[in-house]
């Protein structure tokens, strides 16, 4: 028996070898189906314009193909690139994302989501606008708040076009003069909630609250 087992031994051994080896490739060669968050690139963005709306950052994917390809595809060797060059104010639905997926050939876009992207282009505008202090409390008992003054008066935003055309004021941080006896002087920060624009260059503004005594009655 042990003489049968060993006959040939050398042609049994390159059969059990070619035998792995073709077990080995019909196990690559299984399709296997795998989901990736895919970052999504904005290019090419046309002079003096923006993204005005929301846009994912990821897209998801989901793909299928030969085992050992998939398990050797890496995150950071795929992604969605758009290109804006060209495009002009407005909006504009971008399809067919899976074909801007650099993808090696047997490998299949199965999904995605989302499967195509709205994008609001408009042109960067900036002007400036009047600075509003805000103020909480009240001065001491018999005194009174008889002026307040703002170094700058205005301050200037920028950003999307119908953004900026809504906004003709900017407010101050809250500033508290609850039971203030005498004058005030803070610089105070800009509060300004622009989704599509900011503050250019002034974040801040010197406040100066002139606290007096209330006249006294003859």
């Amino acid at each position: 028996m042990l003489k049968k087992l060993t006959e040939n031994w050398a042609l049994k051994l390159l059969a059990l070898v070619f035998a792995c080896i073709l077990w080995f490739f019909v196990i690559g060669e299984q399709k296997l189906e795998r989901s990736y968050a895919v970052p999504l690139q904005l290019k090419n963005m046309p002079a003096g314009m923006m993204v005005a709306n929301d846009i994912p950052n990821m897209i998801d994917v989901r793909i299928s193909g030969p085992r050992t390809l998939l398990m050797n595809l890496q995150l950071q060797d795929i992604g969605i690139a758009v290109n804006l060059k060209d495009l002009e104010p407005g909006l504009t639905t971008l399809k067919r994302l899976e074909e801007r997926l650099n993808l090696p050939g047997p490998l299949k876009v199965t999904r995605l989501s989302p499967s195509y992207i709205d994008v609001k282009l408009e042109r960067v505008v900036s002007k400036n606008v009047t600075v509003k202090p805000q103020l909480s409390g009240k001065p001491a008992a018999g005194h009174r708040v008889a002026a307040v003054r703002i170094e700058p008066q205005q301050v200037m935003i920028e950003g999307a076009e119908s953004e900026v055309a809504a906004v003709d004021s900017v407010a101050t941080e809250t500033v508290d003069i609850a039971d203030a006896r005498e004058t005030r002087r803070e610089k105070v920060s800009l509060s300004y909630p622009g989704r599509y624009s900011n503050l250019k260059n002034q974040l801040a503004v010197e406040v100066e609250i002139i606290i007096e005594p209330l006249p006294q009655q003859q």
